[in-house]
């Protein structure tokens, strides 16, 4: 007789032959199967509903797929998450995921499957497992998506709000002027066998900042390094203030001819920096050529300073050897739009943090540091040491250049 309330979770009927029938795909009755077992049904009582057997409701509810062992019909496999699915896992991934568990897939074949990451997997077996009798743990779906339903629900009591002992005590460590991560740590040198007074410095920093400025007192907020009752967000690399007051032309801007080094007379540009970021030599690479000039900075390495050595430098080349020049985002770059004003050569930036864009450049300051090694003061060299480092490496064979050297391909473009 079919249960009374499980009227409303089946739109078919009773399976009325209940005979082997081969690899037959159940699967209107597996998603009945979870309706009935999310309402609190126990296994039998769901499995009599649906009219299936006890043993194919255990392993539906265990993880194991619907179509037993049979290799002619493999388990249903999810071919990707829809546009706009949820970060969280629904249950039929849960389901999915006991499946291939039970057929010993690897994390990684798991997660391709439903277009998921490896990490989310992992984090989810490892966060939602259930430790059998024999200490031996097995991934059951149905269990698993009630613990993560019971996790969900939001705001979420903090620590430090049901727990007035542990709230007394961190007020007591912030009126001592101490930072959230050394009260992380005096709590467990304190109270090591008391996990309860155990909180990491987020907890903290969560309850000053998020809740209404939180059970800990407002003004406790002062006893921050910082001095903020309000928390500043990091800046991100596509949302960060301009670094010039003159707009900076970026890479993704230059010419195409710049990157497949074809024409010659585009140039990249650096500092290499001495003891304590007091001293600094400028260096200059040209692309299609490796030629190498060095700037000399001896007192200063400002903007107005190297806008005065770059400026000296570059008017010394011919005009088809000053095309362009690419250079990071240093602050002694401000004035670059009186260099370009000064010399007609258009500068561009690299992106932040991206020293691959001047490959050239990055690998010559490796080569300089040779003569001019980390933590020296730079400004003791000489112009005449700086040109003598500099024909040198130009006197260097290149296996990038044929085996030529710099000064033999940038002699041939100036007789050309």
């Amino acid at each position: 007789m079919q249960h009374p309330s499980s009227r409303g979770a089946m739109d078919f009927e009773i399976r009325r032959v209940r005979t082997a029938q081969g690899p037959v795909k159940l699967s209107r009755e597996r998603a009945a199967y979870s309706r009935l077992m999310q309402q609190g049904f126990s296994n039998a009582e769901a499995c009599r509903v649906v009219g299936v057997s006890d043993r194919t409701g255990r392993k539906w509810l265990n993880g194991r797929s619907a179509y037993g062992r049979q290799k002619a019909a493999p388990p249903i496999r999810a071919v990707g998450p829809p546009s706009g699915t949820s970060r969280y896992l629904r249950e039929d991934e849960r389901i999915h995921i006991a499946d291939r568990l039970r057929e010993k897939a690897t994390v990684r074949a798991i997660a391709a499957e439903p277009g998921r990451s490896p990490s989310t997997v992992s984090r989810e077996i490892r966060r939602n497992h259930t430790m059998g009798l024999r200490g031996r743990w097995h991934y059951r779906p149905h269990a698993a998506q009630a613990r993560a339903d019971a996790r969900r629900p939001r705001p979420k009591p903090r620590k430090i709000d049901e727990n007035p002992e542990l709230r007394e005590a961190v007020q007591a460590m912030l009126d001592e002027k101490w930072s959230p991560e050394q009260i992380c740590q005096a709590l467990r040198r304190r109270f090591p066998d008391r996990p309860e007074m155990h909180v990491v410095h987020e907890t903290v920093y969560q309850a000053l900042y998020v809740q209404g400025r939180g059970q800990l007192r407002r003004e406790l907020a002062g006893a921050l390094r910082s001095g903020r009752a309000r928390r500043r967000p990091q800046r991100q690399a596509g949302f960060r203030q301009p670094r010039f007051t003159t707009p900076m032309v970026m890479i993704s801007e230059r010419p195409a001819e710049v990157g497949d080094r074809a024409v010659p007379g585009h140039w990249e540009g650096d500092l290499i920096i001495g003891k304590d970021g007091k001293s600094a030599i400028g260096t200059l690479v040209e692309r299609a050529t490796r030629y190498v000039m060095l700037l000399h900075l001896p007192g200063d390495h400002g903007a107005q300073a190297v806008l005065d050595a770059l400026t000296a430098t570059v008017q010394t080349l011919p005009a088809h050897l000053t095309r362009s020049l690419t250079w990071d985002q240093g602050s002694e770059m401000a004035r670059h739009a009186e260099f370009t004003l000064a010399t007609d050569i258009p500068v561009y930036f690299c992106d932040p943090a991206s020293p691959w864009q001047r490959g050239s450049n990055e690998n010559t300051n490796g080569l300089l540091r040779q003569y001019f090694p980390k933590g020296t003061d730079l400004s003791a060299h000489t112009p005449e040491r700086l040109t003598a480092v500099a024909e040198q490496l130009n006197r260097r064979p290149r296996k990038t250049l044929g085996w030529e050297t710099p000064a033999e391909r940038l002699h041939k473009l100036l007789t050309a």
